[in-house]
């Protein structure tokens, strides 16, 4: 958790505030320069895609195979999230993948 990420601080995604409130809790965080982000204010809308996500990483990918190490895990989770934006259609997105409805421009409308 006081682990930095390679282009900075990592950020901590509060889940449920009721546990990890405690001044002795944030304080590491806090000195770590680690991100707290629990305002409550609309989490659930917030972190739903994320949910979705790591659901269909770990039924999809992690739950199917035997990493032998944590270099060939992230190798593979790699691979599944390119497989994932760029050819996994999301019924989310109108059979879509993340790829085509982010990078491809929306059609112009007519003028009246």
């Amino acid at each position: 958790m006081t682990r930095s990420t390679r282009s900075g601080n990592a950020a901590f995604l509060q889940r449920n505030e009721s546990v990890f409130t405690s001044h002795d809790f944030t304080s590491v965080l806090s000195k770590n320069s680690i991100a707290i982000s629990m305002d409550g204010k609309g989490a659930w809308r917030d972190n739903v895609f994320v949910e979705r996500l790591w659901r269909s990483i770990k039924y999809e990918e992690v739950y199917l195979k035997a990493y032998d190490s944590v270099s060939k895990a992230r190798s593979s989770i790699g691979h599944y999230l390119t497989f994932y934006n760029g050819q996994r259609p999301h019924s989310s997105l109108d059979r879509k993948t993340p790829d085509q409805a982010y990078f491809n421009p929306l059609p112009q409308l007519a003028a009246a």
